[in-house]
């Protein structure tokens, strides 16, 4: 067994470990929690944050922080929709089957209860940074919110140090480079060499795209939270219109087949349709796990976002922050799920085949799969291409924000810059790691397990921080909206 074979193996079992029945309960239950203490807030003032966001309250930039509101959401979605919208839901189904975006569906319905705690709170126990910027997140407000100092001390600094590792080597870093380059090299190497879909590149592809990537990344992250809100308002709605029209196309083309395709995922999710690779245990674990990795409610991540933000109403930050999971898990999404199903590209998967099939694929080339089915000459390709590079570009500057909060609050100003560049470093390990792994795109998985570990352990000390927080989130919160 080879040193990527035992990687796989290691990062596979410690995945299903850590995304145990435990911890997808405390997630789960956090969110389901929240929701009774805030009387249903993400159903009853769902109207109303999505009004927010389009006003010109959102925008502006008048109060004490770094970006305006609506910036800080973009700079959330910047980091939320990714390429776990587009290879991590691809992943979930091939290796959960069908039935994993139910639980996608679900957990993010009561995340965006979570993600409205998280948004309030980060705006309501933020700190003034030695530098002269806000720092928010769930550090901070479990170091200040908590009655128990010693616990909110320890709380915070777990949190950023998991924040500040998966930063580097989970989600928003080494997963989002090295499916924009498998995406990238596999659309050039069939526009230019005449390689199919499935077939492995040439290793020089990797090497350039990462070098590319990386630059086009430095040039922003550099710059600060001022540069990636900039580049994240104008970006980010551009490149959710451009996809969600892209998977309209796929989906119209199989409109007939819907009624079909929702069967057999509601089948799929309870253990009605037989599978060779997929159990209902494992549909949960990856439809739980891929969930958070794609809309991050439990993560604690929105609240950095939002900490910068001018506004210094927690209520409404916090409404602004909960539509961010409503776009990412309730809508793109469930455009990727339906594509992959109504076209059939999820039975070239290990859990509809079983493991080991010579033909299986996953990660994103299941979705480029699904749209080259429907949209002619491989354009299905470049457009899952280009979708990649602009998911994984605003998703890498975000979480670049994310890091450098966490490595600030363990070390100070001094340690930013250094971090940004180590940031960039892995980026572009994970761009090559594909030829670096060899020919075999199960190695791919590594990655997303990666993800996925350094998710559950940002996620637990924020997520009992929300526990003991839950009180002051839903008094303020039935004082000011009246719910």
């Amino acid at each position: 067994m080879g040193f990527f074979d035992k990687l796989l193996h290691f990062t596979t079992e410690l995945d299903l470990v850590i995304w145990g029945p435990a911890m997808i309960a405390l997630l789960l239950g956090v969110g389901i929690f929240l929701t009774v203490r805030t009387r249903g807030l993400q159903f009853r003032r769902f109207k109303s944050s999505v009004k927010l966001i389009f006003s010109k309250e959102a925008r502006s930039e008048k109060g004490h922080g770094d970006i305006s509101p609506y910036a800080a959401l973009m700079t959330a979605l910047a980091a939320t929709v990714g390429n776990g919208n587009i290879a991590g839901v691809a992943t979930a189904i091939a290796i959960g089957g069908p039935g994993a975006p139910v639980y996608m569906w679900i957990a993010g319905l009561f995340g965006m209860a979570t993600k409205y705690a998280e948004g309030f709170l980060g705006v309501h126990l933020r700190e003034v940074a030695p530098n002269g910027t806000m720092a928010g997140g769930p550090m901070y407000y479990v170091k200040n919110g908590l009655k128990n100092k010693k616990l909110g001390k320890a709380l915070g600094a777990a949190f950023a140090v998991c924040g500040a590792i998966a930063c580097l080597i989970g989600t928003g870093n080494m997963a989002q480079s090295n499916s924009m380059t498998i995406s990238l090299a596999n659309t050039f190497n069939q526009l230019f060499h005449g390689g199919v879909a499935g077939d492995q590149a040439p290793a020089s592809y990797y090497f350039v795209l990462g070098v590319v990537i990386a630059l086009l990344v430095g040039l922003v992250i550099i710059g600060g939270i001022k540069k990636i809100g900039r580049v994240s308002e104008r970006l980010v709605p551009t490149m959710i219109v451009f996809y969600v029209a892209a998977a309209l196309v796929v989906i119209i083309a199989n409109i007939t087949r819907i009624p079909e395709a929702f069967a057999l995922i509601f089948r799929s999710a309870f253990g009605l349709q037989p599978m060779v690779g997929a159990t209902v245990g494992l549909a949960i674990q990856n439809g739980v796990s891929r969930g958070l990795l794609s809309n991050e409610a439990g993560l604690g991540t929105a609240a950095i976002a939002q900490g910068a933000s001018t506004s210094e109403e927690p209520t409404k930050n916090g409404l602004i922050a909960m539509t961010g999971v409503f776009i990412d898990t309730i809508l793109v999404n469930s455009m990727t799920t339906l594509t992959i199903i109504l076209t059939g590209a999820y039975m070239q998967t290990q859990a509809w085949q079983g493991k080991g099939v010579a033909n299986n694929i996953t990660s994103i080339l299941v979705t480029q799969k699904a749209f080259n089915a429907v949209i002619p000459f491989g354009l299905g390709g470049i457009v899952i291409a280009l979708a990649s590079f602009l998911f994984g570009y605003t998703t890498l500057i975000g979480w670049s924000y994310y890091g450098e909060k966490c490595i600030e609050y363990l070390g100070g100003n001094k340690v930013i810059l250094p971090y940004r560049y180590v940031f960039i470093v892995f980026l572009f390990l994970g761009a090559i790691l594909t030829p670096l792994a060899g020919k075999s795109f199960n190695y791919l998985n590594i990655v997303w397990n990666m993800g996925n570990i350094g998710n559950a352990l940002m996620a637990f000390p924020n997520l009992v921080g929300l526990v003991f927080l839950a009180g002051m989130v839903a008094r303020i919160t039935r004082e000011r909206l009246k719910v």
